[in-house]
């Protein structure tokens, strides 16, 4: 969650699942985006295992501790994030509360998660049904 923007940070959690994060700022604060879902674009290659969900992401792609560091905007490194494919849709963008973080006081209740509010491959909770697209500016 330290060093150098746009770079992986993959760790385990409980010693088991890793995680998949986007370093997003250099410093001494924690600085990262934790991944927790992917949607298999139609046509591509069948995953591993369901991309839903920060563990399963992992499982899916095949990520584990080797690629921690890779520069994710490196099209030859192990692991990188690339662009959406020519014709794709365009995510809804929703923003809501994180999750799992009940114990992080004021941060808990900031609304620092971002999804496809359409996409079935969101990790749970999903977005409430309804919901309108927003204005992803900065959380106050």
């Amino acid at each position: 969650m330290y060093g150098e923007p746009g770079h992986a940070y993959v760790y385990l959690i409980y010693g088991i699942h890793p995680m998949l994060n986007a370093v997003c700022g250099p410093g001494s604060d924690a600085n990262a985006v934790l991944l927790r879902a992917a949607e298999p674009f139609p046509g591509d290659l069948p995953l591993l295992h369901s991309a839903t969900g920060p563990g399963n992401l992992c499982k899916a792609f095949g990520i584990g501790l080797g690629m921690n560091g890779d520069d994710l905007c490196d099209p030859a490194a192990a692991l990188f994030l690339a662009g959406r494919p020519e014709g794709a849709r365009k995510p809804r963008l929703w923003r809501g509360p994180r999750v799992g973080v009940d114990y992080s006081g004021a941060w808990a209740s900031r609304k620092l998660r971002f999804c496809d509010r359409d996409s079935p491959h969101v990790s749970r909770p999903r977005p409430p049904r309804g919901t309108r697209k927003v204005d992803v500016g900065p959380s106050r």
